[in-house]
């Protein structure tokens, strides 16, 4: 996939949905705009301005139009926890966290420390994403600095807008795939110099889990972050019980997991920490008090048998929350389907997320939980043109029940819970469509 050369203003018609507020706090009619007959202004790499057609053509009457009918025109989806190099690894079968990272994540990883087979991954995996209308990603590289160079020299030749760093470990992992505190430090410290901040590039701290840091290299990687507190810093936590169990063996005069972390200066706004299924009431108090966002990763937390997150309940006690498809311990590539898988666990804790609530925190409460709300998430003038075009009946199965729709929710909740790739008829990328399909029906 290439950018393509933007060399006129381009009008996107469809149907437009924009989020005014977050729908988990305020009522849907104060949360979303929805328009069925609506149009998006691109000129460069931004929005102009979002309205009618007929309006927004007089605006620019260069603008090349491309109309969708009624396809709905989203914010390109953002994953805000994955692992690229798990690519390859996905959908294996059948371990607990501890058992996969030592029969599948931890061999597969240990290969990228050859650059051609990490630059082989990363544009595969963000094809594929951006196949699935992923726009920006947060993932977790691996030990090896190669494979951070990789990943985000695939990113810039697509000028995409993501996050990444280094994987910090040290002890309980293959010696093939341990560093130490210098040199997570020191490796950490020259990708973030090097990369942060260039054209569309972010660096997140990242030391993998507490299982993996000895102490000196979580107060090494605390250090850094205080040093560069505008980063993101990006970890796991509480993911399974045996998992948390390890943790109290390994840091004995620690309180709790969330302890060892704020300990070492690794809990703050710009944190964001994966799972966090089993938190106790201290660690959920002060995740909440210190700003430290909670990703939630459903395909997951199912698949390796982790446990069910209570998204609604966060969210309703204030916690800041992102949903991620931690590829390859989640199932999936897609956002579509993490979303259904959301909405499913959340059917098991008794809450029924409402369509609405889903593409919010996909799009626009993942922007905001990565610090980039100012950027992308939402469908805004001025605002980063990552865009998807969703199909609403891409396969018969879901036409046939979006064709008995009442409002636009009826309508798109079909294809959060049965769509796939073929679901995505466009994707634009800084102001380049990516992906352009035909539809299938």
């Amino acid at each position: 996939m290439h950018a393509s050369k933007r060399v006129q203003p381009r009008l996107l018609i469809g149907q437009t949905l924009v989020f005014k507020s977050d729908p988990f706090n305020v009522s849907l009619e104060e949360a979303t705009e929805h328009s069925s007959r609506g149009a998006i202004l691109i000129d460069n790499s931004r929005i102009v301005a979002i309205g009618s057609p007929e309006v927004l053509a007089a605006m620019s009457p260069s603008a090349f139009r491309q109309d969708f009918g009624d396809a709905l025109i989203l914010p390109g989806f953002i994953d805000a926890h994955a692992h690229y190099p798990q690519t390859g690894i996905i959908a294996s079968w059948g371990a607990r966290l501890i058992d996969w990272l030592q029969e599948y994540t931890f061999p597969e990883e240990a290969r990228f420390g050859d650059p051609d087979l990490a630059a082989e991954v990363a544009n595969r995996y963000l094809d594929t994403v951006i196949a699935n209308g992923t726009t920006t990603v947060c993932s977790f590289c691996t030990t090896h600095p190669e494979s951070v160079v990789a990943f985000f020299e695939a990113s810039l030749h697509r000028n995409m807008r993501v996050v990444a760093g280094k994987t910090c470990m040290d002890r309980n992992a293959p010696e093939n795939l341990l560093d130490n505190a210098r040199d997570s430090y020191g490796q950490s410290r020259r990708l973030l110099s090097d990369w942060h901040g260039k054209e569309r590039l972010g660096y997140a701290i990242t030391p993998r889990f507490a299982p993996t840091s000895s102490p000196e290299q979580l107060e090494a990687l605390g250090s850094l972050w205080s040093e560069f507190p505008d980063c993101l810093m990006q970890t796991h936590i509480c993911e399974q019980i045996e998992e948390i169990e390890w943790v109290r063996e390994l840091f004995p005069s620690a309180s709790d997991y969330l302890d060892v972390y704020e300990s070492f200066g690794l809990l703050g706004a710009k944190g964001l920490y994966g799972h966090a299924i089993h938190l106790n009431m201290r660690e959920a108090a002060r995740l909440k008090e210190a700003g430290g966002a909670l990703v939630h990763c459903p395909t997951s937390n199912v698949f390796i048998g982790s446990g069910l997150f209570d998204l609604a309940d966060r969210k309703s006690e204030g916690h800041r929350v992102g949903l991620a498809t931690d590829t390859g311990g989640g199932s999936s590539f897609s956002m579509l389907r993490t979303m259904a898988a959301a909405y499913e666990i959340g059917q098991l804790r008794g809450q029924a997320l409402h369509p609405a609530q889903l593409l919010w925190i996909a799009t626009q409460g993942n922007a905001e939980i990565l610090g980039l709300e100012k950027q992308i998430g939402s469908l805004e003038a001025g605002k980063e043109a990552d865009i998807v075009v969703l199909d609403l009946k891409s396969t018969a199965a879901i036409a046939q029940r979006a064709d008995r729709a009442n409002d636009i929710w009826e309508a798109v909740f079909p294809t959060i819970m049965m769509g796939d790739d073929r679901a995505v008829l466009s994707v634009w990328v800084n102001g380049g469509e990516l992906v352009s399909r035909s539809r299938s029906n």
